[in-house]
């Protein structure tokens, strides 16, 4: 009995690790698949493009290209016939620059593209620092606004003079003339009394 029991066992263990190999455990990511295409780092191609087409539209560009074209010409005319490799009608130069041409074209089309989407992102941040600062100026619009009701129920220094000078008319007229202050009250009403 005692082999009957192993034979058992290997078998439950056998379909124990059969049954979580065919299921994907959820807690460990997944192996990477196979491509069969290369796999390239979209930023740094785009970089690249960039730089190239910075390149292409320089002043330098031209003047090497101009430089190579009559190198080329000029090599391909005056040089000995067994060294000549691209003779009158000069058919691989035009091959080389249609070739040049055909790659500097993407390369600058993704190039402005790589832009646009750099210049939508900060138009969108002026957008948004926009209508902070607008909303900004309206809540200190309002608040200078409150603070100009707040003054104007506050008294001024020239509003206290003109209540303090009728006060004094007032107490001149009440007192045929004589000004009477706290301090001369006590002295008024003493002679009065004698």
């Amino acid at each position: 009995m005692a082999p009957e029991r192993e034979s058992t066992r290997e078998r439950t263990l056998a379909g124990a690790t059969a049954t979580t190999r065919s299921r994907p455990r959820l807690d460990q990511p997944r192996p990477p698949r196979r491509r069969l295409l290369p796999e390239w780092d979209p930023e740094a191609f785009g970089r690249l493009s960039e730089r190239i087409a910075r390149f292409l539209g320089t002043g330098r560009f031209i003047v090497w290209m101009t430089i190579v074209i009559i190198v080329w010409v000029l090599w391909n005319i005056f040089a000995p016939r067994d060294l000549r490799f691209d003779n009158y009608p000069f058919i691989f130069l035009t091959l080389m620059l249609s070739l040049q041409a055909s790659y500097a074209a993407p390369l600058i089309l993704l190039a402005q593209n790589r832009q646009d989407d750099r210049d939508r992102v900060n138009l969108e941040q002026d957008r948004k620092a926009s209508e902070r600062s607008i909303a900004d100026t309206e809540y200190l619009t309002r608040e200078i606004a409150s603070l100009r009701i707040g003054l104007g129920e506050v008294a001024t220094r020239d509003w206290i003079r003109s209540e303090l000078q009728d006060l004094v008319k007032e107490l001149d007229e009440r007192h045929d003339g004589h000004v009477v202050f706290p301090a001369e009250r006590s002295r008024v009403r003493d002679a009065d009394d004698r």
